[in-house]
């Protein structure tokens, strides 16, 4: 029994080991679990992790409202207006924290999920753009940390002086929060948009035509993701779009550049797209009648010599 055990797991490994990447419904499923397992394990530690270090992560979320001059008259003070509230947010708050936190985790058992079943092209690819979406996402979170606490200031002086803000810990978290996850969303357009030109949706030349199009666009999409649509806080989003649809666009150049030079290394370059390649001429197969009728004759030969 306990050899037909060693040889049962010594199976399940080879299985799992397969350079093919081919596996049963079952060992998908099982994989899966095992995967969700580990990553659950990974958030639920992050999140505790966070919700034991809850003092400097609140500093550093509430950092922009004690910069700005309202929130200095007021002490850095934000205020709550149900008992609940103060647990609740620092709840939710050290969810979202621990997913940022424990996000290569969770990312490497997604990319470890999906990549077996991957060619070797398509798993560079796919590395590549995982590592290039989680990049961005940080940049644009880091990006609206920056500057959230300019749009925070005209929204709470625009009212005039006779208005006093009493901001509460609820609204203002939710704002943050809400504020950082739209930036890192939306910084996630340049992968959208490379993604398209490789597969030809999006070829360099409907990119370069579509330019003034596409940047009213992005000014249209920041003003409706933003949490407050306020002129700051979409301008700041806005800008880093557009240049980094610039950046696509340039990215888009330097591949239409190495397909024409590979082609031109294949003698495809001038060939229309409608027009066949040459191909070379196909080798003479001999018919069975044809190598009958010259089997006796090479015999003769061989006799007579």
């Amino acid at each position: 029994m306990p050899a037909a055990a060693g040889r049962r797991r010594l199976l399940v490994r080879r299985r799992g080991s397969d350079p093919d990447g081919e596996m049963s419904l079952a060992d998908h499923l099982r994989e899966l679990r095992n995967r969700l397992i580990k990553s659950g394990i990974a958030l639920a530690i992050a999140a505790v992790v966070c919700y034991i270090e809850w003092k400097p992560l609140f500093n550093f979320l509430s950092r922009p409202y004690c910069s700005i001059a309202v929130g200095q008259q007021h002490g850095c003070q934000l205020y709550t207006f149900q008992p609940l509230d103060q647990f609740l947010i620092r709840l939710r708050v050290s969810l979202m924290a621990g997913a940022v936190v424990s996000s290569p985790v969770w990312l490497y058992q997604l990319g470890a999920f999906i990549t077996p079943g991957l060619k070797r092209k398509e798993k560079r690819y796919a590395g590549g753009f995982l590592a290039a979406s989680l990049s961005l996402f940080l940049v644009g979170v880091v990006f609206a940390y920056l500057t959230i606490d300019r749009g925070l200031a005209f929204l709470l002086d625009i009212g005039g002086s006779r208005i006093e803000p009493l901001l509460g810990v609820t609204p203002y978290l939710n704002f943050v929060t809400l504020t950082l996850v739209a930036f890192g969303t939306a910084f996630e357009f340049p992968v959208v948009v490379v993604f398209l030109n490789l597969v030809g949706v999006l070829t360099t030349d409907r990119m370069r035509a579509w330019r003034r199009g596409m940047i009213f666009g992005l000014f249209v999409f920041a003003a409706l993701i933003t949490p407050s649509q306020d002129p700051f806080t979409f301008t700041f989003m806005a800008i880093p779009l557009c240049l980094l649809y610039e950046v696509c666009i340039i990215i888009g150049r330097l591949r239409d550049r190495s397909r024409r030079r590979q082609q031109a290394q294949d003698g495809l370059a001038a060939l229309a797209d409608d027009e066949a390649s040459p191909l070379p001429p196909p080798e003479p197969v001999l018919t069975t009648v044809e190598t009958t009728s010259r089997a006796p004759a090479n015999t003769g030969r061989g006799a007579a010599g």
